[in-house]
């Protein structure tokens, strides 16, 4: 699907308890993941707190549909689940933990790797939504090959349907983002479980891709 993604930036890549470390530290120092001020004034930070809230909420849960798993643990060979993310990020916070479940779920075959948008603007730009640097971004990536397969993200349909309506009802941001996080307590991870599975579905089995 596209060139092969560099192994020194795969090396830089997070597993998930190392990315969940470093946001809790980096919000014990008064600051989020990102090193741009603008993503590290009080009202972001706040953001920040509220994105640990709902992370350490999401970790705890029973979380995955059967059909989840199965289609984790059936996955015709080892996948890479490499995803630009950053502490600020709400979506992020919604997203992040359900993946880490399927990946954690799947025997083996998923592997969760977390890179900080801000840190990789090169590759960011490479998968851009609608023109902007939109988190969290999946890339599924053939795990002996490094190549890209597929992507997802920055939310589910729906979610993003709901934000470009608010936008185009031109509400303010507080208010679009309460709209978000209520669809998202609402729908308890289930269109996000269903996206993924859908997406891990489509994928080319071994023998179309080796040819």
């Amino acid at each position: 699907m596209s060139t092969p993604l560099a192994p020194a930036v795969l090396r830089q890549a997070l597993s998930y308890p190392a990315y969940r470390a470093l946001t809790d530290e980096r919000f014990a120092e008064g600051r989020t993941t990102s090193a741009d001020p603008a993503y590290n004034t009080p009202a972001i930070l706040e953001y920040a707190r509220i994105n640990l809230a709902r992370m350490n909420r999401l970790d705890k849960l029973p979380l995955l549909e059967p059909a989840t798993i199965g289609v984790a643990q059936a996955l015709p060979r080892p996948l890479t689940a490499l995803v630009l993310t950053e502490s600020w990020c709400g979506d992020a916070a919604q997203i992040v933990p359900v993946l880490h479940r399927i990946a954690d779920a799947s025997a083996g075959r998923l592997t969760l790797r977390l890179l900080l948008r801000d840190e990789h603007p090169a590759l960011m730009d490479q998968f851009l939504t609608n023109g902007g640097r939109s988190i969290p971004k999946l890339l599924l990536l053939d795990a002996a090959t490094h190549a890209v397969l597929s992507t997802w993200g920055p939310r589910p349909t729906p979610a993003q349907t709901l934000v470009q309506e608010a936008l185009a009802a031109g509400l303010p941001y507080e208010e679009r983002n309460t709209r978000l996080h209520t669809w998202y307590a609402q729908d308890k991870t289930l269109t996000t479980q269903t996206e993924i599975r859908e997406l891990l579905g489509r994928l080319p089995d071994n023998e179309k891709t080796a040819a």
